[in-house]
């Protein structure tokens, strides 16, 4: 029986000047939206149903071409506001529907236009369901997606680009994407016509280091009371102790952590024995287990999504959870006095860690959301009580 997702020479429908080509030949044709162009990255999936914006603004997505398994997107525009990151790191997109003009009372442009104001290639009308099933079986692949209005496409030198492109394996992206010097964040989160609000009267100081931050987790910190000194990814352990921080963030960000944690990993170890709280998310929960002795691992096809099931195994309580990640901590390489707090409930892998001795927590998962839901808006709150019990 042929298998209906192997590579095969596919004719060129006759409407398509895009297409998307896979390093061991697979063709995708399609349409091309936002700006004509090529670009080369990992193909992965993300299942949301809404919050494309926030998606394809997340830096964590370095390096990625995002297929939304969702069939619509692009129907309710783009906006100003949400926006995760001024420079989006996402190297394309494909998408099963052609995007159609917004419906949303919110929207200032169309999908289309904010594509080619942020210089990122897509494709359109692509059978995203039988991608989805590539990479779900045989990991995520590397890939080449262009666009030619008049349907000029190479495809063999696409096929030969994606074939030698070296992967995200042991590629440092935090420091493409993280600031480049420190600045102070008070924005608070969004609200339904007021817009983002402004931290007047911060009762703690938090410095975040910056491996690929996204806003709405710095929204998150400043909502609940923090003035957020904000450093690169890059900062030392005494540029941020200089700061003198009630607590330390450590963020989301890209690529593989053990290439970050060249530099980061001795500069957390510093940080470790500064006795201060704390609190790291996605990059930063796996920089966090180096930083303790553990080790990462590349999965085959990583978890992201709105809709993970996480278990939080101190209290029992599932939450649904807002996911991005390709690497995942090994649990088993955990030395003592490190305790597994969160597990996902799809594949049992590593979703958290506190330390038993020390006021340090992580989270692989986005407790920001934006987009997803807010079951993990807690942990800010957490972090809060652990400064507040710290002084």
């Amino acid at each position: 029986m042929n298998d209906p997702d192997a590579a095969s020479p596919m004719p060129r429908p006759p409407d398509c000047n895009a297409a998307l080509v896979l390093a061991d030949g697979t063709v995708f044709w399609g349409r091309g939206i936002g700006l004509p162009g090529s670009a080369v990255g990992e193909v992965c999936f993300n299942t949301a149903i809404t919050g494309y914006q926030e998606i394809l603004t997340d830096p964590s997505y370095a390096g990625q071409i995002i297929t939304f398994t969702f069939p619509h997107i692009g129907n309710v525009g783009a906006n100003p506001e949400d926006v995760e990151t001024t420079t989006p790191a996402a190297r394309g997109l494909v998408v099963r529907s052609t995007p159609t003009e917004p419906a949303n009372y919110r929207a200032a442009q169309s999908l289309d236009q904010w594509l080619k104001a942020h210089r990122i290639t897509g494709l359109a009308g692509v059978d995203t369901r039988r991608l989805t099933r590539l990479i779900r079986d045989r990991g995520a692949p590397h890939g080449v997606v262009a666009y030619a209005p008049d349907g000029r496409l190479d495809i063999a030198a696409m096929q030969r680009e994606a074939a030698q492109w070296p992967g995200l394996e042991g590629m440092d992206l935090a420091i493409e994407v993280s600031c480049r010097q420190s600045y102070d964040w008070d924005e608070t989160a969004w609200c339904r016509e007021a817009g983002y609000g402004r931290q007047r009267a911060p009762r703690f100081h938090v410095v975040a280091i910056d491996y690929g931050a996204k806003r709405n987790i710095l929204r998150m910190l400043a909502q609940e009371g923090c003035r957020v000194t904000v450093v690169p990814a890059t900062a030392t352990a005494e540029e941020v102790l200089r700061h003198r921080p009630d607590g330390i963030f450590l963020s989301n960000g890209p690529g593989d952590p053990a290439a970050t944690g060249e530099y980061a990993v001795p500069v957390l170890r510093r940080l470790l024995e500064s006795g201060k709280p704390i609190f790291g998310i996605c990059l930063g929960h796996q920089i966090m287990a180096l930083a303790l002795g553990g080790r990462t691992r590349k999965m085959e096809r990583g978890h992201r999504g709105a809709n993970h099931p996480v278990r939080d195994e101190l209290t029992g309580r599932v939450e649904i959870t807002s996911q991005n990640h390709g690497f995942v901590v090994d649990l088993d390489s955990l030395p003592e006095g490190i305790e597994a707090t969160h597990i996902s409930l799809f594949d049992r892998s590593s979703e958290g860690l506190r330390l038993k001795d020390k006021p340090v927590f992580t989270v692989q998962y986005h407790p920001e959301a934006s987009p997803g839901p807010q079951d993990s808006h807690y942990l800010f709150r957490r972090f809060v009580a652990m400064m507040e019990a710290s002084r």
